[in-house]
């Protein structure tokens, strides 16, 4: 497997990001990037398609303030973490494989898991896997596709341009799944990782690794993880936002398991896909609020 690295003059000036860049090689040789900030009680916060742990900086801000460990890895392939450079190289089983490595590899407890796009795909499988690890989680935007109901045309149309654009623009892809317009400079920071198209090969890949038809290899993983979380108490927040055409109908599938009844569920009113961009420092304040009451 080759493997690329991004120069670190690529991430230079980035806006209200001051956090410190940290490593740690994986048994395999992959090299996982992260930003650890603050005291407390740990959250772990996973992004998705096709962001990095910048999208988290509003979010990190807030939960440092109040009190908490904000630790948020870039996944493999994205932000300054190593970059797999064919679309091979990925597969849902190797990303949360990487991820679990990671988290091993920190020595986290008692973790507060926050998954948003792939962020939660793969972080709610590892939290089903080790209940006495991950003991609370929060759902932000995300779900566990299993193949057995349709995915959204908007995500498939998402898919086929992924699989078939000569370039995929990422600053445009994070754009599009944003309700408030980003500055020329947020916008740099999310193409930074990305020096060109041979970079790519992760945001090219996650699209494809999704599970949405049954027979596919994840599928039934998926199942075993949606009933595991039937079975669990522990508390569970959906921070679903009210614009996203892609997870919105997983919000009440949530809401409904048993750890996350008798919970206040906060809709962020105004936010797209990513909500972490048009409404971070609220989702910071959901959070926080969720781990301080449970």
């Amino acid at each position: 497997m080759d493997l690329l690295r991004t120069p670190e003059s690529r991430f230079t000036d980035l806006p209200d990001f001051p956090y410190e860049a940290r490593y740690v090689a994986l048994p395999d040789g992959v090299r996982m990037a992260y930003v650890d900030e603050g005291d407390g009680p740990v959250v772990l916060l996973l992004h998705g398609e096709p962001s990095w742990s910048f999208l988290y900086r509003h979010v990190i801000a807030v939960l440092v303030a109040s009190g908490f460990r904000a630790v948020a890895p870039d996944l493999v392939g994205f932000g300054r973490s190593d970059k797999p450079s064919r679309v091979e190289d990925h597969t849902y089983a190797r990303h949360i494989a990487w991820t679990g490595a990671f988290v091993e590899a920190l020595g986290l407890t008692d973790v507060a898991l926050v998954g948003q796009d792939w962020g939660g795909l793969i972080g709610l499988r590892l939290a089903v896997a080790d209940p006495a690890r991950y003991t609370r989680i929060v759902a932000a935007n995300t779900g566990l596709p299993t193949g057995d109901f349709p995915m959204p045309e908007t995500w498939l149309r998402f898919r086929r341009a992924v699989r078939t654009a000569p370039e995929f623009d990422v600053a445009r892809n994070i754009q599009s799944g944003c309700r408030t317009t980003l500055a020329p400079d947020v916008l740099a920071a999310y193409d930074a990782p990305f020096p060109d198209e041979t970079y790519k090969a992760g945001p090219r890949a996650m699209p494809g690794l999704v599970p949405a038809e049954p027979d596919d290899v994840e599928a039934q993983p998926n199942r075993d993880a949606w009933d595991a979380l039937r079975a669990s108490a522990a508390p569970l927040l959906a921070a679903f936002s009210d614009g996203d055409p892609i997870t919105r109908p997983m919000a009440g599938i949530f809401r409904d398991l048993p750890g996350a009844r008798g919970l206040t569920h906060p809709v962020l009113e105004g936010a797209g896909h990513f909500l972490q961009e048009d409404a971070g420092p609220r989702l910071g304040e959901e959070i926080a609020t969720f781990l301080k009451t449970t």
